[in-house]
């Protein structure tokens, strides 16, 4: 029992200083991040809280435009976009645009690859076939999805086998057989992430089971052969499984996967509960990639600093303690479940010369509770303590104001939130004034 308990304080304790995982609200799997004009948009499997062996019923999309501050966009599909799908198995998906539209590629255990369709990558998506867009067998899972300079749009997947397909121009039909790599890679298990670089090809995935590094190979050409290069991360035993997916954005390498961090600060069980993790990529001279160590909880360096003067939707994290998000058509996501002592963090807000006041959207039921703000650490320089009001229910927003103390540059904002028995109100944006 004493194990256990120092296990949990030891996870809780790196979680407390880290930037991984970048998601802390809920569970989150099987990253797939797309860069579409200046933004991130990082759609993910979720893992509901009670699951203990896969229990996926949606996916989720979030959005980052400094790499540290993630912003929930909420559910941004389900099982039930499929007519034909079962009531669980909502898989590794992946999003592309082509002219102006985004095709979402989500596999279902045992039923196939289905296909989504939107004018936004917000979506709504809608199902345009009504049946599986691919369907083989158990194989049919974890596709990823590259249109080459040519216009030429590939689709691969599988495990343990790997498969493609040439895409035809509408996203939504294939021309040619289906066609499984003879002489797939070395230690190559499941979740292909497919991309080009600099004239090559790429295809990494998750290695062999269990644990799951992350390996790769390269090709001239975008169906190979294939010829294994290594490592991009080698696994670790305390998290089972891995996925990547990679992007270049602002001039930088990223890879995304998933380690099992937030489970293990509430268990030593291992749960089918996954956590989104982030790490900057390193390429050689000949274009190969540096092997990374096991998912680093300090995470990835920000890129540029956030405006705390525009409205900034309570749920932009980079670390929170204790609350949930949720959603509803009045308020679109917000933040719940503030608890006393819960918190939430944003990284580098540029104040510029200062800031006079702080304004809030809140729905309350009581009153009694505080926002107290603070500044590079949960003790740091107090700026305010913006009492709450109640606005007469949880679902009447009201936009509340109070004054703080001046401060000046680029720093790390706590709102950290006060009150006797929770839950306290519920929070849907925020931003500073200086008038």
């Amino acid at each position: 029992m004493k194990s256990i308990l120092f296990l949990s304080m030891l996870v809780l304790a790196v979680i407390c200083k880290a930037q991984n995982p970048i998601i802390q609200t809920k569970f989150t799997a099987d990253p797939a991040p797309l860069v579409y004009h200046d933004t991130v948009f990082l759609y993910t499997g979720h893992d509901e809280d009670d699951a203990k062996n896969f229990k996926m019923l949606n996916w989720l999309l979030y959005t980052s435009t400094d790499m540290v501050n993630w912003t929930d966009r909420g559910t941004v599909a389900s099982l039930r976009d499929f007519s034909w799908a079962p009531d669980n198995g909502a898989w590794a998906t992946q999003v592309i645009e082509r002219n102006g539209k985004f095709y979402m590629y989500c596999p279902i255990h045992l039923k196939g690859i289905g296909v989504l369709v939107s004018d936004s990558p917000y979506g709504p998506f809608k199902d345009p076939l009504g049946k599986p867009f691919i369907h083989q067998g158990i194989d049919d899972i974890d596709p990823t999805v590259f249109i080459d300079d040519d216009g030429q749009a590939y689709l691969y997947w599988g495990n343990p086998h790997c498969w493609y397909v040439k895409l035809n121009p509408d996203m939504i039909s294939y021309s040619g057989d289906i066609v499984k790599i003879s002489s797939k890679p070395a230690n190559y298990q499941e979740g292909p992430w497919f991309y080009k670089r600099k004239g090559h090809y790429y295809l990494a995935y998750a290695s062999t089971c269990c644990p799951e590094g992350i390996g790769y190979a390269m090709s001239d050409t975008p169906t190979g052969p294939w010829v294994y290069k290594g490592m991009i991360m080698e696994g670790d035993k305390i998290s089972s499984g891995n996925h990547p997916g990679i992007i270049d954005y602002k001039g930088n390498s990223y890879v995304f996967g998933f380690n099992y961090t937030l489970n293990l600060a509430q268990t030593p069980t291992h749960n089918e509960r996954r956590s989104v993790c982030l790490a900057q990529l390193t390429y050689n001279a000949d274009d190969t990639i540096q092997k990374l160590p096991f998912w680093s909880a300090t995470g990835t360096a920000q890129i540029g600093t956030l405006n705390p003067y525009a409205r900034t939707e309570a749920e932009t994290i980079s670390l929170e303690n204790g609350v949930k998000t949720e959603r509803d058509k009045q308020a679109g996501v917000f933040v719940t479940d503030i608890n006393n002592d819960d918190y939430i963090r944003v990284r580098g807000a540029d104040f510029g010369k200062g800031a006079k006041k702080f304004e809030a959207s809140i729905a309350s039921a009581s009153a009694g509770a505080n926002i107290e703000i603070h500044v590079d650490s949960l003790k740091g320089a107090l700026l305010g303590i913006c009492p709450v009001k109640n606005t007469g229910g949880w679902q009447t927003w009201v936009s509340q104001i109070c004054s703080v103390k001046k401060v000046k540059g680029v720093h790390d904002i706590y709102l950290v939130f006060k009150g006797s028995d929770g839950p306290l109100f519920n929070f849907n944006w925020w931003k500073f004034s200086t008038k």
